[in-house]
């Protein structure tokens, strides 16, 4: 069993910066980033493969997200900058050991979510 555990997560204003983190118990394969907002499924917004040759973004966060890692520390990590009211919605990280696209179906662990909330 792998556990995920984030941080980072809070409220910012419209234009802000936040930076998620999260840490797992051991090394996997691809780490990535969920969100769901009130009442909506949860969707995609990146991930990466171990090495960071990969990564794979959901279009609305292109140019505004950015995904890292870092092995040593068994960590991903998601910048978000000039974000929108839109993007305000519980963030999960995620791990797969198959696969850096990262389809739901992919994952295998899944974090508790960190709270992200942007005013305008």
């Amino acid at each position: 069993q792998v556990h995920l555990v984030e941080s980072g997560g809070g409220l910012v204003q419209a234009g802000g910066a936040l930076r998620l983190s999260c840490k797992a118990s051991v090394s996997v394969y691809a780490m990535g980033w969920f969100r769901q907002a009130p009442g909506k499924e949860r969707d995609f917004v990146a991930a990466i493969d171990y090495n960071g040759d990969y990564t794979n973004y959901e279009d609305s966060v292109k140019g505004r997200f950015t995904i890292s890692r870092d092995n040593a520390a068994k960590a991903v990590y998601l910048k978000m900058d000039t974000l929108r009211p839109e993007d305000t919605a519980v963030y999960y990280c995620a791990a797969s050991h198959r696969s850096a696209r990262m389809a739901k179906a992919d994952v295998d662990y899944w974090g508790q979510g960190t709270q992200v909330a942007v005013s305008s």
